[in-house]
């Protein structure tokens, strides 16, 4: 049973995320981090004196952050992107995101989680922004779109830039684990060399509510900015590592044959 078989429209999750560079030197952080995970056909439930939809709340969801960032719905926006690729997702579909805190946020990656109507997971999309304003979703199923396990590796080439210590080659791979009230995702990122990046978010979830999420606001009060100013603080670690920097704009190499994209 997922954390995501639930009568709440949506769920508070709190843990944390830890990222490991291997090359040229190895650098590793974790972080503390709250998220909340919201049932994009049950949006309107969420809407209170306290938590937002599309208007200032302390806690708000923004949906024009997300998808195709013109404000418009977006469980039937994604739907149309899932028909589109022949993946029979035609359950619920969840949203994993860093929410608005007094109107802020950052969210490095989102994460569209898209079911059948037996609560198979189908799909993962991961709705990617980087620093410079840019964004890029990557829809994510298995081979024959076959329900996505624990084991199951979605694969996908590296499309958007997003750090200006790598190039935009290469792949990532996604695995996903959903039991009980454990959220994990993991992703690791190779380019020609192999391996370079491991990231992990592991998260616990709890029905969302007024005295959870002000709680975890209480623990961690720059949650929202704070993902960005983390972002600099590692990047400037990684500059006096002598990291070599390669700008806003890298080039790419070549594509090697093994590494080829992956539906």
């Amino acid at each position: 049973m997922s954390a995501l078989d639930t009568a709440h429209a949506g769920l508070l999750l709190t843990g944390r995320v830890v990222h490991e560079r291997l090359r040229p030197v190895r650098h590793a952080f974790a972080y503390p981090l709250f998220q909340v995970c919201c049932d994009l056909d049950r949006l309107d439930a969420l809407a209170s004196w306290w938590f937002g939809i599309d208007r200032w709340r302390i806690f708000a969801l923004a949906t024009r952050d997300y998808g195709p960032r013109d404000g418009s719905a977006l469980a039937p926006w994604m739907r149309a992107r899932l028909a589109e690729a022949a993946i029979p997702a035609d359950g619920p579909i969840w949203l994993q995101t860093v929410p608005r805190l007094f109107g802020h946020a950052f969210n490095p990656v989102s994460f569209w989680y898209c079911h059948d109507r037996a609560g198979n997971l189908r799909a993962l999309y991961a709705d990617v922004r980087n620093t410079f304003g840019a964004h890029h979703g990557y829809l994510l199923s298995a081979p024959g779109h076959a329900p996505i396990d624990a084991q199951t590796s979605l694969i996908c080439r590296k499309v958007l830039h997003v750090s200006p210590f790598c190039r935009v080659e290469g792949d990532y791979a996604f695995r996903v684990i959903q039991h009980d009230d454990t959220l994990a995702v993991r992703i690791d990122y190779q380019d020609a060399e192999g391996l370079l990046l491991r990231t992990a978010l592991a998260m616990r979830a709890a029905p969302l509510c007024a005295s959870r999420a002000f709680a975890a606001l209480a623990r961690s009060p720059g949650n929202a900015v704070g993902v960005l100013l983390r972002i600099h603080w590692q990047a400037l670690r990684l500059w006096l590592k002598r990291v070599p920097f390669l700008g806003k704009t890298p080039g790419a190499r070549a594509p090697h044959p093994q590494h080829e994209a992956r539906p």
